[in-house]
């Protein structure tokens, strides 16, 4: 059974140093899942800022250092698509450690990913009265396939929304554009700041028209630019991952 197997919790920079919470929901969400999750604690960052900034050669370090750290787990989990995704397809390749580099490519695991396709957990019983309207972000939909892509005119289907939606009292929202980019692109929003906020805006803009009280999703760095958005133009907007409102729904 999955649940006996050796589970690593990898969390992303930036959860880490802004949103704590995300880490403890996550943790505590797989040990109520039944999971022996273990959080190595010679982690570092995955590479990815560095990558997305053109110095990926510079990486080869901390590739290396991810490899050997989480290499003897049966899976690794982490509540970032985008990390996940970095790992998987965008790492460069480390010379002497190319076994464990594809070992770990097959076994690391967004978490909404994790619960569906991994432990095979269609529902999580549990209440949640709260109206909800769900933000996809790019890597995790379109890198990892968590859900289906507009563009592809494919039968509509998202791991987060499945888990989501079958929880009792929740109302969720279908956004006019469910799978628009928020525009926060790690550096993207640096180098294109103007474009960035404004492709924020919108986002921000269509869960406001359907007048939802949470903004839910599974990259706090996409939360995090819109969180900051809403919070500089004072709007009424709750954010929270994924693990959050499922462990919460738990409890």
């Amino acid at each position: 059974m999955v649940q006996n197997k050796k589970i690593a919790l990898f969390i992303p920079c930036y959860v880490d140093q802004f949103y704590p919470q995300v880490a403890i929901s996550t943790l505590e969400l797989l040990e109520k899942l039944g999971c022996n999750v273990t959080y190595p604690m010679g982690q570092t960052c995955c590479g990815q800022p560095m990558a997305n900034a053109g110095f990926e050669r510079d990486t080869l370090g901390t590739t290396a250092h991810f490899i050997r750290t989480f290499k003897d787990y049966d899976y690794v989990v982490a509540p970032s698509g985008s990390c996940v995704l970095h790992v998987k397809e965008h790492s460069p390749q480390v010379p002497g450690l190319e076994k464990d580099q594809k070992e770990l490519h097959d076994k690391i695991f967004e978490v909404t990913q994790f619960i569906v396709d991994v432990l095979k957990i269609p529902k999580i019983e549990g209440k949640y009265p709260h109206k909800v309207g769900y933000h996809s972000s790019c890597h995790g939909q379109r890198g990892l396939r968590l859900s289906s892509s507009s563009e592809l005119n494919e039968a509509p289907f998202g791991k987060a929304k499945q888990l989501l939606t079958q929880l009792e009292g929740i109302e969720w929202v279908e956004l006019t554009r469910p799978d628009e980019c928020c525009g926060f692109g790690g550096t993207f929003a640096v180098t294109e700041e103007a474009l960035s906020i404004q492709m924020g805006k919108d986002r921000i803009a269509d869960h406001l028209g359907h007048r939802v009280e949470i903004m839910a999703g599974a990259d706090m760095s996409c939360l995090m630019h819109l969180q900051g958005i809403a919070k500089r133009n004072k709007q009424d907007l709750q954010f929270k991952h994924v693990c959050e409102i499922l462990n919460e729904a738990l409890s």
